[in-house]
Order: structure tokens, then sequence, then C-alpha cells
């Protein structure tokens, strides 16, 4: 049996030209659409599909479509006149011969390169080549077409450092991009395409375009500013840190986060989770709600703050971040969140929602820890003007106290004269009262005696006992009158002594209630009210950061004791 040979002949197909409008021309020059400036209109290359270019398509549209030559044995005379030869013997064509033919279709069909747009699955690089897996999903997710693609050393070294400048990404798994390709079938490894451009408009516009859509859905929910509206933390104490597990960015963040948790100024509390590949930001939310219900739970209530953190990264790194369910959460958050992402460039969406945000994970550090100096400089003032306020308070009492101490002895003492003066007085009346008792008694008894001498004898004896019974009244009712001005007298001094000693005691509870008043006043009181006392060498409060120098040894005394501390540095402005 002879040999046929068939002949397959690809014809070049007419130059098709579009109807393209002028809004539409970056749209179809992106598929590949070349201008025909002899004519002025856009055109499709022969290497291309029309399909993706239908839009703009005349309506008298038709192909040519080349048609296999006539088999015949003229073939062999003229062998360059097949573009591709398949020989058929009695056993078939043999497997490298068909996909040989295959290959070289493919080749003619495609001589240049594609605009495409893909979905980067997989990145191998490998000897200086990189090797991608690509494929296109529809808009609900499901898998529509997949292919291999190699971007050969040479034109890697070219066109990816120019990518990852204009755009800041990486070739990574999730990433979207717009490759010019060109398809390539080889027998021993199937199809494929090169690569050998990629455009970096469209991968930020992509990236762009997911933020633009997070964004409008939160502002049409009514909360994308919410934690702008929260109140900045006074001080911190607590605080809830979010951040990947052993991240360059953590460390950073914990040698100045542990010097604070040394000296018990504030606490730290970490939660790990993913930030970048699929399903990290969910992993980022669940972790960040289960670490606040353990919270609330422990504590009742909610941390001081917020902290989520990572070192830096690519663009396409970041993206993982740009997630509306997060976002969302965060916006819902009652506690003000702060972010560290760690790029300065670009920002991810969480970055716009959160209450503040930072560059990187030492300046959210650096932010916590100026608050809580600006809060100790501000305490410290507040306890100097309290002291002052306080010396001032008990230098008044302690001189009314002292006035009034004298105003009260020197009345006393007024009282004390006064009423002895008044004793004296009715002593000597009582003195003088009496003395005229007893003489008029004896001029009395004298008259009486007269009286007798002068009566008659008979009466001598009865006289007599008259005068008797007459002196025993004399004296009697003397005496009592005597008695009754000493018990009057002394009725008297003692009233009299018994108010002095009111008056004492008044002027005492008033002294002692100053007393107390201003003892309670002192810097003890101050002390259990939370602040502390700034001590030099000598022991002198310090109340002023210009006090002390960079070196000085200090003291800090609190309610309960005293801590000594190293000035390591002074932060008043001024360079030490």
């Amino acid at each position: 049996m002879g040999q046929v040979i068939f002949r397959v002949t690809l014809q070049p197909m007419p130059r098709t030209h579009l109807k393209v409008p002028f809004p539409q021309k970056d749209a179809a020059k992106s598929l590949g659409a070349k201008w025909d400036a002899t004519i002025g209109s856009w055109y499709v290359p022969e290497t291309l599909d029309l399909a993706p270019f239908a839009p703009w398509l005349p309506g008298n549209f038709s192909t040519a479509i080349a048609t296999p030559a006539p088999v015949s044995s003229m073939a062999l005379a003229d062998p360059s006149r097949a573009t591709t030869a398949l020989t058929v013997g009695k056993l078939g064509v043999p497997l490298s011969r068909l996909l040989a033919g295959v290959a070289s279709a493919v080749a003619a069909a495609y001589k240049a390169g594609v605009w495409t747009t893909v979905e980067v699955t997989d990145v191998k690089p490998r000897g200086g080549h990189v090797y991608l897996e690509l494929s296109e999903r529809d808009k609900s997710g499901t898998l529509i077409a997949k292919a291999t693609g190699t971007i050969w050393a040479t034109t890697a070294n070219r066109i990816l450092p120019e990518f990852e400048r204009a755009t800041g990404a990486t070739l990574a798994p999730g990433i979207k991009l717009l490759v010019r390709a060109r398809p390539v079938y080889k027998p021993q490894f199937g199809f494929s395409v090169d690569i050998d451009a990629i455009d970096p408009d469209y991968t930020l516009g992509d990236l762009e375009a997911r933020k633009r859509e997070i964004r409008a859905r939160l502002q049409a929910d009514g909360i994308f500013a919410s934690q702008k509206l929260l109140a900045t933390p006074w001080d911190f104490n607590p605080v809830l840190v979010v951040a990947p597990d052993g991240a360059a960015g953590l460390g950073d963040f914990q040698a100045e986060s542990q010097r604070l948790e040394a000296h018990g100024i504030c606490r730290f509390v970490h939660v790990h989770s993913r930030f970048q590949g699929d399903g990290a930001a969910a992993e980022i939310a669940s972790a960040l709600v289960a670490a606040l219900e353990r919270w609330n739970d422990v504590h009742g209530s909610a941390p001081d703050a917020i902290a989520i953190i990572r070192g830096g990264g690519a663009v396409n790194d970041l993206a993982w971040l740009n997630d509306y369910e997060l976002a969302r959460l965060i916006c819902g958050l009652p506690v003000p969140v702060f972010t560290g992402i760690g790029h300065e460039r670009d920002s991810t969406v969480i970055d716009e929602v959160a209450h503040t945000r930072f560059d990187t994970p030492s300046k959210v550090i650096a932010g916590i820890e100026q608050v809580i100096v600006q809060r100790t400089r501000e305490a410290s003032s507040a306890y100097e003007a309290v002291v002052q306020a306080a010396e001032l308070v008990t230098q008044r009492a302690r001189s009314s106290a002292e006035r009034l101490d004298a105003e009260v002895r020197a009345d006393a003492a007024r009282q004390i004269d006064l009423a002895r003066r008044k004793s004296l007085e009715l002593l000597a009346a009582v003195k003088d009262i009496s003395v005229a008792t007893v003489h008029q008694a004896r001029a009395l008894v004298n008259e009486g005696l007269a009286a007798v001498r002068l009566g008659s004898a008979q009466t001598l004896a009865s006289a007599r006992t008259e005068s008797k019974a007459h002196a025993d009244f004399v004296i009697e009712r003397a005496g009592s009158h005597a008695l009754r001005v000493r018990v009057e007298v002394g009725a008297s001094f003692a009233q009299m002594a018994q108010s002095a000693r009111q008056v004492i005691r008044d002027a005492r509870s008033s002294s002692e209630a100053l007393v107390r008043e201003v003892t309670g006043q002192g810097p003890e009181k101050t002390l259990g009210r939370g602040f502390a006392v700034v001590r030099d060498d000598d022991g002198k409060p310090v109340t002023r950061a210009i006090q002390v120098e960079a070196g000085q040894g200090i003291s800090v005394q609190f309610m309960d004791g005293s801590v000594a501390a190293h000035v390591d540095e002074r932060q008043d402005g001024k360079q030490t």
C-alpha cells in the first residue's frame, strides 16, 4: 500500500476592521486591536480570535475559513507548499507527528501575544524561570478555564521588577493580572502560554476596585466612620493585640510593650492569626471575637483598645485584609481599634475604618506610650498643684487655729479673772453684811441691857432671859444670812467656772476639728487616690522634668511604700 500525504495549508485571514466608539478605544486596545492610520480605523490582527471583538464587528461580517487542499501526490513533488504534512501509513500517524502538527497550527495562529486577564493560583520559580498556574472564575466562583503559564528567565528579569515597582505587589496566589500571552503547544508538555508583558495598571485597578466596593457597602450601611466617632482612650491599661504568630512587626511591638509591662504601667494580651492567604480575614475576625468574649467573661468589661498589627509586605499580601466582613466587624466594635499593618504607601480597608491608623507596629506602641507619658506628666502636675494647695490650706488652717487658740485662751483668762473679781466682791460684801449684823446685834444687846438695868429688879431675871433669847436669835439670824450668802457666792463661782470650762471645751473641739481637717488634706490622702510622689536623692519632691537629669537616681513614693528608679532619658522636648 502506498503512502497517503495530507496537506493542510493555513491561508492568511483578511484584515477585519472594527467600529469602535472613541470612549471604548482603550477596551479594544487592551484586547489586542491595532490602529490603521491610513484609513483611521481599528482592526483585528490576523492572529487574534474575533470573538472578543464581537461588539465592534460590522454587520456584514464574514470570516474566510481556510480549507484543506485536495489530497494529491503533488504534495510529494512540492513539499515546500505544505505547512504541515501528516504521513499516514498502514499503522496510522505517529503521535509525535500529530501533536507537532497541532503545535505548528497553534504557532501559526498566534504569532504574536494576546492581552488576556488571568488569576494566579500558584507560582513556582525555578532556575530563573517562573511557572504559573492560571485560571478564570465566573462571578459565583466557579472555575471556567485554567492553563499553565511560563515567564522565561530573560523576560522575568525585565518585566517583574518593573511590575513590582509600579504596583508594590509580587506574583502570588490570588492576584489578578492583565498579561500579554502567546499560546504554545509542545508535544512533550502540552498546552501552555508564554507571558512576555504584564500591565500594572490593571492589577492596581482591580485591587482598588475591590476596596471601592467594600468602602461603598460600608458607607451604605452607615457604619464606615463609626470607629472615628469613638473617644480616644484617656489612658491605657489593658490592650488586646492581634498579630501573626512570630511576625517581625510583632517583635518590634513587644520590644516596647514588654518594657511598659515590666514597670506595671500597661498590660497586653496577644491573639495570633494568619494575615494572608485564602480565609485569613475570616480567621482574624474569628480570633478577635473569641478573644473579646473571653475577656468579657473574665474581666466583665472591654479592653481600653485593640491593636491589629503585622510586618510589612507586598500590596497583594495586604490585599487579603480588604474584606467586607472583617471591616464590618471592626466598624461595630465599641473599643477603639489601632492598625499598624507595616506599610506607608498603600492602605487597606481596615486601615480606613479603624479609629487610628499607624504606618508600622512600632508606631502603634509609640502612640500608646506617648499617651501614657502625657497622662503621667499631667498627673505629676496635678499632684504638685494638690500638694501646693494642701500646704496653703494647712498653713492657713494652722494660722487660724493659732489665732482661735489665742482668742480662746485670752477669753478664758478674762472669764476667770472676772469670776475671781466677782467672787472677791461677793465675799467682801458678805463680810461687810456679817460685821454690820454683828454690830447691830451688839447694839441691840447693849440697848436691852441698858433697859434691863433701868427696869425694876423684879424684871431683871426676865430681862436677862429675854436678852439672852434676843442674842441667840440675832446670832442665829446672822449665821443663817452668812451661810446663804456663802452658798450664793459658791453657786455663782461654780457657774462662772462651768461657763469658763465650756468655753475652753468648745475652743478645744474647734481646734481639734481644724487640725483633723488640716491633717486630712495632707499628702497621705492624695497618695491614697492613686497618685505618686517623685523625690530626688535628698528626698525632696520632684515636680518638673527639668529638675532631673539622665543618669540620676530617683524614688517614687506610693501609698504603701517607695520604689527606687533610675532616669535613662528625660522627655521634655530638650535634648539631654
